[in-house]
């Protein structure tokens, strides 16, 4: 650590038991999080995440390259980096404008990433934005343009301080038991300080996600913001994957636009479009928020391939975000390539159409019929596409593009017409959207389980099973499996692969064997393909 920061940094020290006080303090009731806002939550359906931290100077991982570095580059990275940065060419009113047309209800913003370096003016450490030639407090800027356009306010904050851990002779790293708050009172009352500061100082705050050990925050965020939600740290919030099946209650999937969290300027492969959207899609099939990630420059400004790719985003949640904002999983998540949200009054069935990738764009003034075998018609159904109005094509007066629809024993059989010009092309390459009313579920699906697997020598034997009312002649059980080693508890960067299937037309238990790698960590999770869709068990550590 510097000598012109160090004193300081320990004087700082010397009152955080202090500032940890509330500063009205007041018996309230610490119950968590209120189930209205969880209802509240859930039906934001999608949320923009900010990663941005003193480290983007250095286009590197964020906070993570302190992790097993040498003496001289942290003491570089905390000595120098303060000094240049001065993000210039922030503009927080032009971000949460963009954010906002891009259909984004909340957003999480870094206000301390594991480096320890705060965004907003701290009392407690002057590593902090206040101490740089910008000398702006970046919290309250987001979160004042943020508000203006109406966009929910979130504070991410890492109970984890690699800064702490350096001043006080300790190796960097995390998830091991000598550097957690918990083992650390010193540090866990700096955390209580900061969180203090952001929970008092910067209004309502709406949402909060602790990366990291949450024992000691969550009930302080409770305490002095009792509307706020806190994620990470009392929900699920899996990162850079998408649970196979629907989580119960309100959960949150964290991903990036391309692979990193923090700005990288070069090497970086960003999402298409069809990507983040069919990630979109799933997730709230599934129940979940989408929490996507941008990364900002260190001038501040936002680059051009995830402006271009949020503001794309945005052309399709302004025409489809009703399938989005207040809805629930429907009896299945999915038929095929058709996946399903609904209301969460049960009044609408959203059917939202991937286009198959060895399939013909949908082209305006042509039309597709569907058999959705989960939906049964009522008297009262109707049948349209969001965003148009069924009744015209611009220069087709020759086509009729009005939907219909006619029930049959083998399922809902609908025909639309794509009829709304979106593109110079007359091609939309992304999903649209089918809107039925007063329809009643039809299907009652199968509940697929991942059991304990058994271990002999080298050899694991995975178990799992299906549960359902009826037999499903055609069905097949399998098992999948990732490689999870070193990896966070929460992230997921490696991708399933399966074993071999078998038939499995009856409920009842399967296994199958895996022989794994013995350097190597897994995950495993039981899948059942039934004819209708594919349904998945929970994932499972392999022990």
């Amino acid at each position: 650590m510097c000598l012109r920061l160090y004193p300081l940094f320990c004087a700082a020290a010397l009152c955080v038991s202090l500032l940890a006080q509330p500063a009205n303090p007041q018996s309230l009731p610490l119950d968590g999080n209120k189930p209205e806002r969880l209802e509240w939550f859930r039906d934001q359906g999608l949320g923009l995440f900010i990663h941005w931290s003193v480290d983007s100077q250095l286009g590197v991982i964020i906070s993570h390259s302190l992790a097993g570095a040498s003496d001289d580059y942290v003491n570089r990275f905390y000595r120098d980096l303060p000094r240049t940065f001065n993000p210039t060419h922030f503009d927080p009113d032009a971000l949460a404008r963009l954010a906002s047309v891009s259909g984004f209800r909340y957003m999480m913003f870094t206000t301390k990433h594991h480096n320890g370096f705060c965004m907003w003016d701290t009392k407690t450490v002057p590593f902090n934005i206040l101490h740089t030639p910008y000398e702006k407090d970046i919290t309250s800027e987001l979160f004042q343009s943020f508000r203006g356009q109406g966009i929910a306010t979130g504070a991410y904050f890492s109970p984890d301080d690699f800064l702490w851990l350096h001043t006080h002779g300790k190796q960097i790293e995390r998830l091991v038991p000598g550097v957690q708050p918990s083992s650390n009172p010193d540090l866990l009352a700096l955390d209580q300080a900061q969180v203090t500061e952001l929970m008092t100082r910067y209004g309502p705050v709406s949402a909060v996600f602790f990366d990291g050990e949450a024992k000691g925050l969550r009930d302080l965020v409770w305490k002095l913001q009792p509307d706020a939600v806190v994620t990470r740290g009392a929900i699920e919030t899996p990162e850079q994957n998408v649970p196979g099946a629907p989580l119960p209650g309100a959960w949150e999937a964290n991903m990036t636009l391309g692979t990193a969290w923090g700005y990288q300027p070069s090497d970086e492969r960003y999402k298409s479009v069809q990507e983040l959207l069919r990630i979109l899609v799933h997730t709230r099939s599934r129940g979940g928020n989408l929490l996507l990630n941008i990364g900002l420059k260190p001038d501040g400004s936002l680059p051009s391939e995830q402006e271009d790719s949020l503001r794309t985003l945005g052309s399709w949640m302004f025409i489809n975000s009703e399938a989005i904002y207040a809805t629930r999983p429907w009896v299945v998540t999915n038929e095929g390539n058709v996946w399903f949200t609904r209301s969460k009054d049960r009044h609408s069935l959203y059917a939202i159409v991937e286009d198959d990738d060895n399939a013909p764009v949908w082209k305006r003034g042509t039309t597709r019929e569907f058999i959705l075998k989960t939906v049964r018609a009522t008297p009262k159904t109707t049948v349209g596409v969001l965003g148009q109005n069924d009744r015209i094509v611009e220069y087709r007066p020759n086509l009729n593009p009005q939907s219909t629809f006619h029930q049959e024993t083998d399922g809902l059989h609908i025909r639309v017409m794509r009829a709304q010009r979106l593109r110079d092309s007359d091609s939309w390459p992304y999903p649209s959207v089918l809107h039925l009313t007063d329809v009643e579920e039809a299907f009652t699906p199968p509940i697929v389980h991942t059991l304990a697997a058994t271990r002999s020598g080298a050899t694991i034997m995975l178990h799992g099973d299906w549960q359902g009312a009826a037999d499903a002649p055609g069905a097949r059980f399998g098992f999948d499996y990732r490689i999870i080693t070193g990896e966070d508890t929460q992230s997921r960067l490696h991708g399933w692969q399966s074993l071999p299937v078998q038939t499995a037309a009856h409920p009842g238990a399967y296994t199958a064997e895996f022989t794994p790698d013995p350097k190597e960590r897994y995950e495993v999770r039981a899948v059942l393909h039934h004819p209708l869709l594919t349904l998945y068990g929970e994932p499972e550590v392999l022990k």
